[in-house]
Formats: structure tokens, C-alpha cells, sequence
């Protein structure tokens, strides 16, 4: 029996690579030197899982940006815009965009990662699409491993999925078209690979989760007959996750593969499926995903044994691999980090496992598979089944004031009172906003000097008088600013806040938070996800005093922000003793208190964000309803205790909403703003052809990329807006918060974007489209 490892978090313990990447990008350190940063944790991370007790170690799975953006430039599947950008800078400039030496190009749609909150860059395809194999950094990864004496296995997205996760770019074509010209370039990798020393090859083909078509069934059974047609000899590791095969199992159980991996801390009854499907092959390896590689909570060691017996009764040990569920990639790295009791008390703490320690759960499953009589066989099950049952009884759990107020919900409490035409005329005349109103998502940027203001209030070398201080004076500057620069609806800038999800986190019961806990967003953006663990409910108001002190400086609305239900829940992690659509509830309650609050404070339009909703959504189509239903409700929990005069916005963005148009009418919110320009206002086309009912605001600048948008391109994007949207229905806006950029861009941009709409008030209605 094998232990082996989907991927390892690549940013670093001490987010190294983070750093690196922005002092690179900021001309503060060379390429050579970003590289030499990029080899040592490397380095690192082979020899932890090495010394782990790993048999199979990823590599190639350690991605400077992103790993799709990587299998993209590896296959030579670079859009001819690039071009112009010399070799050395592509890759970035593909990722971040690229405005220099009268150079100008916007980088690739960025969009998330099945239903995570990792975000990557989406390959571009056309009908005459042509590839070439760009192997050397492939190899050279491979045999770094190797002269460390390191057993690797490359990782290779899979040709089916990097098709599938792309976009064509034009009529006339489906991608999946393009697997016999794509193919010829895996083989010429794959050879590279075997000639450097390559045994086992990893491909990921995520999609079979996923709910697939004749045509990608085929795709899949060429692309495989092929591959090892050609490397009769190479082992090839099929991996899916985040679901189970579903309809696609028998695709998968015919591939000339010799490892299938399983999902089955998110789809445990899968193995029963699997092992008595009659057309499971007797040579096919099976790899067991029994730890849990998206969340943080501990391996019940029995749970996992049950399954791995069973799999061991029916093929053998000798055909049993050991694995994670999924790449490490979604964790933070070392739990071992985490020092203050504070943050994450002890008796919470030894629920949990982070990367470091799920790979010693795979090895310790390993061990306890294969004989669990020795004394330290006992011990360690004795050891981990106390551990369970000290969370399942703890008292920090469970709190029956929260559990009796979900119970007593009526649907009167998931409801506005009236209609949106109705409101749309109150709010209009309270509000008395021009047409195509101009606004921001929320955040504006945090500079050094805050993040320095905040640290040091928090080590205690600030005051807290001191510190208010500080952030008043921050807040009135980005006031008056918005007041200059002419912006029709102002925020309060959120320099109190750290995190959309962790800030409120913060002030939630039933949260646990880490110091370390680092995970890659996209590109060198991390987040440090709070830990739901027990019942959730909101001791005191949150965010009252920041909004009623913003609008306390100026006539103009001020938005009150807050993120919904769905996001929080999303973008933490989730206790597991009960069901999501639960502890969403829960939330949404907070939020709804927090509203009711911020409306009686004076408050006339509240913003509650919920950018992760449809990332939420489960990967097969017969799971829709079920999810949509609670989450939709939770929303409306949480924003349907106003009054018909005040003004609810939301924010999503880099998602496709096609497919759930009408669930996001159904949130009812009064305003909508959404992510449009990376994809020059192509998400917008479904909302007019949805006619979608609300006001919507489609972001004209891009905040996730340095590049400054013009005057002119935004008012082009907002003349396709209205030529599918009424413009009385358009909101002028940012794709998202500007906390991440800097104030030398976020000035200008927003002063253009607000130009923009000023021209658009002085076009005709002819002119506008």
C-alpha cells in the first residue's frame, strides 16, 4: 500500500512566495532572485512530504501564479495579444495584464476553481487554435526533485479539463473540438518527462465530477487510448475530486489508466459504487482520498479505516493507494504555527489538521491499515477517537437560543414587503441619484501605513483612542475624496476591516481564527478563512459605528457594507457535524440583526455582498435545488427586514450566472453589481437576455489587474451595458474592492469611470448603444 499527495500549498509557511511575487512585480528584486525564492520552497515542500513518509511526491504542481495559467504556457496556448509583450514578462502579463512602452493589453478572465475560492486564469481558444510544447520548465522541476533523491510524480492538468475550464473566443466551434491538435503537445510532454526518468504521471481531470457530454465522453476515451498508446509503460494516476464520477464512472472504470483516484471525503459512498461496478478493471489501482484535502478538521481514523478495509477486502493492499481528497492547495500549511491561545484555544485547536499534519494522517493510515494490533496502533486510535468524542460533546458547540430561533422561522421573514417596482419608486425619490449612478464596491486601498497601524494596535502599541483615531481620520480623507472626484454613492473605505469574511468572523460567536493560516485566492492574493465550529450567532453590532460615523461627514448616501451569509460561509471553514444549510441560517440571522441596526441608524442603502454564491454551487446539476433553495433563503433572511425605501445592493463577481439567472433575481436584491470588464461585458448578455428585473451595475474597471483602464474603453463598455440593459437599470462600478490596489492606480481609474459616466448622461439614447 502507497501514500501519495495531490499537491502542497506552494505560497510558503510564511507566505514567501507572496512576497517575492510582489516585490518582483514592484522592481524591487530580479526575476533570477523571484526564481531562486520559487526553488528553495520547492525544495522545502518535496523534502516535508519526503520526510512525511510520502512514497509519491508531487511536482510540477508549484505554479508562480497559477497552475491552468502554467498548463496554458506549457501547450504554447497563448493568445496572440501576448505577442507584442517580450518573452520574459508573458507570463505575468497574461495573468495581471500588461500597460507599459506603449504596450496595452488586458490580462486573461479570471474565474473560480469548481466550488472553491481559488480563482484561475481561463485559457482562450479559437477555431484554428494551434499549440506547441513548451516542456523545459516541466523537466527541469522533475529533476530538481530527482537530484534531492525525491520519488516525484509530476502533475499534469488533464487535456479534457484544460479544454473544458478554457472559453472559445469565437463562433463556429466547441473546444473539446481541438483534442486531436492539442494531444500531438501532451505526447511531445510526456516524452520529455519519461526520457528525464518519469514512472508514475498524474493527470487531473477534474471535469469527470462534473456532468459531461457524449462529446467530452469521447474526447476523454481518445485523449487516454492515445496517451497510452504511445507510453505503453508510463503509470498514469487519474485523479477527479470535489464530487464523485456520478454518470462518468464507467468512462473512467474504461481508460487504460493504472491508478483511479476517489473522493471520498467529499462522496464516501462512491467506494461501494466503485468496487461493485462490473466493469471494474482487475489491474486498476485504487487511490483512496480519506482526508479531507478542502477543510480543517482532524481524520476520524475509524471512518477512514471502515472504508480502507473494505477497499483492501475487495482488491488487496497491494493495489491501495493512500491520499488526501484533493490538492493541499486548499488548506493552510502548518498547524504546528499556530501559537496563540487566543486566536485558536487549545481544546479547538486538536480538532484540526492542516497540510503539514493530513499528511501524517495519510501515513498513520497507512500504518493502522496494515496492522493496528501494536501498542502504538492501539494507542493511536485510542488517542484520535478521544480527540472525536471531545468535539462531538464539547459545550463551545451547541447553543439552543440559536437552534430555537432557526427553528421559528417564518417565510414571512424571507420576504420584502412589496414588490420591486414598488420600492424602485421609493428609493428613487429618497435617493434622487442621476442616471447611470456612479459607485464602488466597498474597500478602498490599505496602505503600508494602515496595515503597520493595525499590526501595531494589535501587539499593543497603539491605543485604542489612538487607533479610532487613526481611522477616522482615514475615513473622512476617502470621504472628502469621493466628494471631489464626483461619485454619486460613497463607502467608508473599510479601513477597520482585514478581511471581508475574517472582520466579521471576528465579532461572530462560533468562530475560531488563525495567526497562519494562509490560503492563495489567486495569484500572490491570500486569505486566512476563519473556523466555523459551533453555533453562530451575533453577540453586538459590527459595523454600526463606522457607517454612522462615515455618514455623519457628508450629504451624499453612504453605503453600509456587509458580507452575506453564503460568502461567510463559503470562504471559512465549515464545521462538519452538521448540515451547511444550517450554519448558513445561522449567519444569515447576524446579518439580518445587522441590517435592522444599520437601517434604524440612519443607514439608506446597505450593501451585502455575496460574491461566492454561485461558487457554491454543487458541481452536479442534480444537487442545484436543494442548494439554491437554502442559499437563496439565506439571503433573504438576511436582507428582507427593511423597510421599502431602503436600498439593498449585492456583489458577485468571476462566476458565470447564466445557468442560475433566475435564483439571482429571486434574492431580490434592488441593486446588483457584478464582474464584467476582464470579459468586456459578455456576462452582461445573459442578464438582458434574462431581462433581468433589478438595477445591476457591471464592473468597468478591473481591479485584480495594475492595468489602468481609459476613459474611452469604459464608456465602450458601458455603451454595450446599455445596449442590452435599460440604462434607468445601470449602476457605473468597479468589478470589486480596491483594497488590494494602490492609490497612484485607484485614483485615476475612479476618476476616469466617473467621467465615463458623465459622458454617458450626455449621449443621446441613440448614442448611449
Amino acid at each position: 500500500m502507497q501514500t501519495h499527495n495531490l499537491g502542497y500549498p506552494r505560497i510558503g509557511n510564511q507566505r514567501q512566495l507572496k512576497r517575492a511575487c510582489e516585490r518582483f512585480w514592484a522592481g524591487k528584486i530580479s526575476r533570477e532572485e523571484l526564481h531562486a525564492t520559487g526553488r528553495e520552497l520547492r525544495h522545502q515542500h518535496w523534502q516535508l512530504q519526503r520526510e512525511a513518509g510520502i512514497d509519491l511526491v508531487p511536482c510540477n504542481d508549484f505554479s508562480y501564479y497559477d497552475q491552468v495559467l502554467d498548463m496554458a504556457v506549457a501547450v504554447g496556448a497563448v493568445p496572440p495579444r501576448y505577442r507584442a509583450v517580450a518573452a520574459p514578462d508573458r507570463y505575468f502579463a497574461m495573468a495581471r495584464g500588461y500597460q507599459q512602452g506603449g504596450i496595452d493589453v488586458r490580462a486573461l478572465e479570471m474565474t473560480k476553481w469548481f466550488d472553491t475560492n481559488y480563482h484561475y486564469l481561463v485559457p482562450e481558444f479559437t477555431r484554428e487554435q494551434s499549440f506547441a510544447a513548451s516542456p523545459t520548465r516541466l523537466v527541469e522541476e522533475y529533476r530538481e526533485a530527482r537530484a534531492l533523491g525525491i520519488p516525484a510524480k509530476p502533475v499534469l492538468l488533464g487535456p479534457v479539463s484544460f479544454l473544458l475550464l478554457g472559453k472559445e473566443k469565437e463562433d463556429g466551434f466547441h473546444r473539446t473540438d481541438l483534442i486531436e491538435r492539442l494531444l500531438p503537445v501532451y505526447l511531445a510532454l510526456l516524452t520529455e518527462l519519461q526520457q528525464a526518468g518519469a514512472a508514475w504521471i498524474q493527470f487531473d481531470e477534474p471535469y469527470l465530477a462534473l456532468d459531461l457530454s457524449d462529446t467530452d465522453h469521447r474526447a476523454l476515451v481518445y485523449a487516454y487510448g492515445t496517451i497510452r498508446k504511445h507510453f505503453p509503460t508510463l503509470r498514469l494516476l487519474l485523479t477527479s475530486y470535489f464530487d464523485d464520477y456520478g454518470d462518468n464512472l464507467a468512462t473512467a472504470l474504461s481508460l487504460p489508466v493504472d491508478a483511479l483516484h476517489l473522493d471520498l471525503a467529499r462522496r464516501p459512498e462512491q467506494l461501494a459504487k466503485v468496487l461493485d461496478h462490473p466493469d471494474l478493471p482487475d489491474r486498476l489501482h485504487l487511490s483512496l482520498g480519506v482526508v479531507d484535502g478542502r477543510n480543517v478538521w482532524k481524520n476520524d481514523y475509524r471512518r477512514s479505516l471502515q472504508l480502507i478495509d473494505r477497499a483492501v477486502a475487495a482488491r488487496g493492499s497491494e493495489r491501495i493507494l493512500l491520499a488526501p481528497s484533493c490538492s493541499l492547495l486548499h488548506v493552510p500549511c502548518d498547524l504546528d504555527l499556530e501559537t496563540d491561545e487566543e486566536a485558536l484555544p487549545p481544546d479547538i485547536k486538536e480538532w484540526l489538521a492542516f497540510a503539514r499534519q493530513k499528511l501524517d494522517e495519510v501515513v498513520t493510515l497507512r500504518q493502522l491499515a496494515l496492522d493496528r494490533t501494536t501498542a502504538d496502533g492501539r494507542e493511536r486510535l485510542r488517542a484520535n477517537r478521544e480527540v472525536m468524542d471531545r468535539r462531538s460533546s464539547s459545550p463551545l458547540i451547541h447553543r439552543s437560543t440559536v437552534n430555537e430561533r432557526v427553528n421559528n422561522l417564518t417565510e414571512a421573514a424571507t420576504r420584502r414587503k412589496r414588490p420591486y417596482a414598488v420600492r424602485q419608486e421609493l428609493q428613487s425619490e429618497a435617493l434622487a441619484l442621476p442616471l447611470f449612478p456612479t459607485t464602488t464596491i466597498g474597500s478602498f486601498p490599505q496602505t503600508p501605513e494602515l496595515r503597520k497601524q493595525r499590526a501595531n494596535y494589535k501587539r499593543g502599541e497603539v491605543t485604542a483612542a489612538a487607533y479610532t483615531a487613526f481611522l477616522e481620520r482615514e475615513t473622512e480623507r476617502v470621504i472628502r475624496w469621493q466628494e471631489e472626484v464626483g461619485l454619486d454613492v460613497l463607502v467608508h473605505g473599510e479601513f477597520e476591516r482585514n478581511d471581508m469574511v475574517e472582520y466579521f468572523g471576528e465579532q461572530l460567536a462560533g468562530f475560531a481564527f488563525t495567526r497562519m493560516g494562509w490560503v492563495q485566492s489567486y495569484g500572490s492574493r491570500c486569505v486566512k478563512p476563519p473556523i466555523i465550529y459551533g453555533d453562530v450567532y451575533r453577540p453586538v453590532a459590527m459595523t454600526v459605528r463606522w457607517s454612522v460615523y462615515a455618514q455623519s461627514l457628508t450629504e451624499r448616501p453612504v453605503k453600509g457594507m456587509l458580507t452575506g451569509p453564503v460568502t461567510i460561509l463559503q470562504w471559512s471553514f465549515v464545521r462538519d457535524d452538521q448540515p451547511r444549510s444550517r450554519t448558513c441560517t445561522q449567519i444569515a440571522l447576524a446579518i439580518r440583526d445587522e441590517v435592522s441596526d444599520l437601517e434604524a441608524a440612519g443607514i439608506r442603502i446597505i450593501q451585502i455582498d455575496e460574491p461566492a454564491i454561485r461558487e457554491g454551487l454543487p458541481l452536479r446539476q442534480r444537487d442545484w435545488p436543494a442548494y439554491l433553495e437554502w442559499a437563496v433563503r439565506a439571503f433573504r433572511i438576511a436582507s428582507s427586514g427593511v423597510k421599502d425605501g431602503t436600498q439593498v445592493h449585492t456583489h458577485m463577481c468571476y462566476s458565470e450566472f447564466n445557468d442560475i439567472l433566475p435564483h439571482i433575481a429571486a434574492m431580490d436584491a434592488d441593486v446588483i453589481s457584478i464582474e464584467c470588464s476582464r470579459s468586456q461585458m459578455e456576462l452582461l448578455d445573459a442578464f438582458g437576455e434574462f431581462a433581468y428585473p433589478n438595477e445591476i451595475g457591471p464592473g468597468v474597471y478591473d481591479i485584480h489587474s495594475p492595468r489602468l483602464p481609459s476613459r474611452g474603453e469604459m464608456v465602450r463598455l458601458l455603451q454595450r451595458a446599455a445596449s442590452v440593459i435599460a440604462p434607468r437599470q445601470l449602476w457605473v462600478n468597479p468589478d470589486c474592492g480596491l483594497k488590494t490596489r494602490r492609490w497612484e492606480e485607484t485614483q485615476p481609474a475612479l476618476v476616469e469611470l466617473v467621467a465615463a459616466a458623465a459622458l454617458m448622461r450626455q449621449l443621446t439614447p441613440q448614442d448611449r448603444v
